[in-house]
């Protein structure tokens, strides 16, 4: 069903009149817009008459005009009626949406019109269609004198002309449609998460406050003080990450409006406030620091080889402690780690090993190397690693994921002028074998 015109197509249509009006000597002229009749079978259309001029004529009997206000017939001679056939004019558009423009507007350098289109010799009914899109009908007619050919032409362009701006004031009011509703769906998705993040408070500090409780309890050569530690630490980044969303949330559109203006927003990394960034990544605003590969791995391993022992897979570690120092942002190199041997873990199977080695050397760059025996990344997926939202051929599986850990990780460590090199199958042939051809990631930083 057509939505309603616009004031600015209405406006158009009384100027289009205005030419045939004064230029062409109309003395009464009538835009109709089609309405499908939905609930009829047959898809017949009707006619809405939008514009009339003089706004004085007449319409024929049971007709209304786009206000819904019945014209009675007082004056049969001066009333434009549309032909019986224009039913015929209507479904021809309708039923052809692929046939060519010429079939369904006589051609302007061909003014000669058909005799569908042609009441009389001053009177012409022709239809609005573009694309093969029936949209209305233009009518009109003057009194005195029958149409010549070059002023049949002229109102073949002023329909055409009325095609095109009905077609576009449709798809703008398309448009403001589907932004409303997406409008109303945001607003719902933002009670939502409001209420998520309330709810996900009282969680976590319950979690952070037994975490606290266990290492009390434990004694110091106890091996779980180091599950505790991981438990504190983990509450710990989760309710500083908590903290920053709040206030990324909240964020209004001044805020964002700088961000529009770059070519390249990475809105999770550069959104700041009052000078204070609360950023959703971690280390954002925070001063790369010169470190040790070894003490950046020591608490991941821990919590890693928990995680690989609840899901029976085997973690090897070669690290070297006197290896060179980095220079690395601390929290963010945390979270590129963290990732990747998330995906290791999560993606090797059952019995599977995975391998962390750290002290690996290029030119100036010391290098992280992370190696495992899964199912590895066909060919047409290493193209596109490193892009928000691509999962590739893992979206086929049940394996959870968002897309989103390596091309947060990519982004973290390009920021450190650093770099990650991936090979599928793995380099590492300790681990891999033709059934288990796997993945390396390795994660090289500049050395001090």
């Amino acid at each position: 069903m057509l939505m309603s015109a616009s004031s600015d197509f209405l406006a158009l249509c009384r100027e289009q009149i205005a030419l045939l009006t004064q230029g062409l000597g109309a003395t009464l002229s009538i835009v109709y817009l089609t309405q499908e009749l939905v609930e009829t079978p047959s898809g017949d259309a009707k006619l809405i008459p939008v514009v009339i001029y003089p706004e004085t004529a007449l319409l024929p009997p049971g007709e209304e005009n786009a206000e819904g206000t019945a014209y009675k017939q007082l004056q049969v001679e001066n009333a434009l009626i549309l032909p019986n056939h224009h039913r015929r004019l209507l479904t021809a558009g309708l039923e052809s949406p692929t046939s060519s423009r010429e079939s369904e507007i006589p051609d302007a350098s061909q003014p000669d019109l058909k005799e569908e289109y042609l009441l009389s010799g001053n009177q012409i009914v022709l239809p609005l269609v573009y694309e093969g899109v029936m949209m209305g009908l233009l009518v009109t007619g003057r009194n005195d004198r029958a149409w010549n050919e070059h002023e049949q032409s002229q109102i073949q362009r002023i329909a055409q002309t009325l095609a095109i701006a009905c077609i576009l004031d449709q798809r703008r009011a398309w448009f403001e449609q589907q932004l409303r509703e997406q409008q109303i769906l945001q607003e719902k998705q933002q009670d939502l998460l409001d209420n998520l993040l309330h709810q996900f408070r009282n969680p976590l500090t319950a979690l952070r406050t037994f975490g606290k409780l266990l290492l009390k309890r434990l004694r110091p050569a106890d091996a779980n003080r180091d599950v505790a530690n991981s438990i504190v630490r983990e509450s710990d980044r989760l309710q500083e990450l908590l903290q920053q969303f709040e206030q990324v949330i909240d964020l209004t559109e001044t805020d964002l409006a700088p961000l529009l203006t770059e070519d390249e927003v990475f809105v999770e990394a550069t959104i700041q406030k009052d000078a204070k960034p609360p950023l959703l990544l971690p280390g954002t605003g925070d001063k790369a620091v010169d470190c040790s590969l070894a003490d950046i791995l020591e608490p991941l391993l821990i919590s890693a080889k928990a995680i690989a022992q609840e899901r029976k897979l085997k973690l090897i570690t070669e690290i070297q402690q006197n290896s060179s120092l980095v220079r690395a942002n601390v929290k963010a190199l945390r979270e590129v780690l963290t990732n990747i041997i998330d995906n290791a873990l999560k993606y090797t199977p059952t019995g599977g090993k995975i391998l962390i080695q750290a002290g690996q050397e290029k030119a100036n760059f010391q290098g992280i190397v992370i190696s495992d025996n899964g199912p590895g990344i066909p060919p047409q997926d290493l193209e596109h690693l490193g892009e928000r939202h691509y999962r590739g051929v893992q979206a086929q599986t049940e394996i959870p994921g968002t897309g989103l850990g390596l091309a947060i990780a990519k982004q973290l460590i390009e920021q450190m002028q650093g770099e990650i090199e991936v090979f599928s199958p793995a380099i590492n042939s300790k681990l891999t074998s033709p059934n288990a051809p796997g993945t390396t990631f390795i994660i090289w930083l500049p050395e001090v």
